[in-house]
């Protein structure tokens, strides 16, 4: 419990004081996810809907424009009153906030049609506990969708993104292959449904700076992208400035 408690800490620390760079993020605000996700959700215009590690909302809001009900779920107090200010301004009545971790949910079982996340997983301390909560929640045939940054599997590659993903964000924990949120969503008990990769372009300067990263850590990545085999350098395609591609992952799983 205290490494959890720790590792909260060290999330609220990086995103509160950050919460309103993510409201402004293109990156964030919009994306051939947020639009997937609005399409597949017009088909549950009853549904109450809980968005887990919410961020500044963006799929939220995506949400609230097709269902009855979202929940804005996250860790950070920051973050909710900017999601909460954001729906009040984009006259969404139908979002509700909520402040807690993602492996203890405050909501009864059985309580919710659909769990959605975009962004958020690689920050969660035990992803295997959280999911093992969404299909505690969700109603017998309920919905998860999950949207993140994806590892490419390969080693070489996997350790390129992690570290340069720990030295931008220290509050980073994993950012998982498709092998690996397959065995987890069948470990919660939760059946992958379908699953779709991409692509998303993170353009260097603004990565670094909607986080604040300190500018030896900002040094620490462009040195190591500089040194990196031709391999790394073309998988991520890599720029001269440091911009670089990274995988994405959109999964629709069921409870079972």
């Amino acid at each position: 419990m205290e490494n959890k408690n720790s590792h909260a800490e060290s999330v609220s620390q990086q995103f509160s004081p950050n919460a309103s760079n993510y409201l402004t993020s293109a990156v964030h605000a919009q994306g051939p996810d947020l639009i997937k996700l609005e399409a597949i959700l017009a088909s549950y215009p009853q549904a109450v809907v809980v968005d887990l590690g919410c961020g500044a909302g963006h799929a939220s809001f995506s949400a609230a424009k097709a269902v009855k009900k979202v929940v804005a779920y996250d860790l950070s107090a920051e973050m909710l009153a900017v999601v909460k200010q954001a729906a009040v301004d984009k006259q969404l009545n139908n979002i509700e906030v909520k402040q807690g971790y993602a492996e203890s949910l405050p909501f009864e079982d059985e309580s919710a049609d659909i769990v959605i996340s975009r962004y958020s997983a690689h920050h969660w301390h035990d992803v295997g506990q959280a999911l093992r909560e969404v299909r505690r929640i969700l109603k017998p045939g309920g919905k998860v969708i999950m949207m993140d940054i994806a590892s490419p599997g390969h080693p070489i590659l996997d350790v390129h993104l992690q570290t340069i993903e720990k030295l931008r964000d220290t509050s980073h924990v994993r950012n998982y292959s498709t092998g690996e949120w397959l065995q987890k969503f069948n470990d919660a008990g939760l059946r992958i449904e379908a699953l779709s990769s991409g692509k998303l372009q993170l353009e260097f300067s603004s990565w670094v700076a909607r986080l604040k990263t300190p500018e030896h850590f900002v040094i620490a990545i462009r040195e190591l992208q500089k040194v990196s085999s031709e391999e790394v350098i073309e998988y991520f395609s890599i720029l001269a400035d440091g911009t670089f591609q990274a995988d994405t992952v959109f999964i629709e799983a069921k409870k079972i």
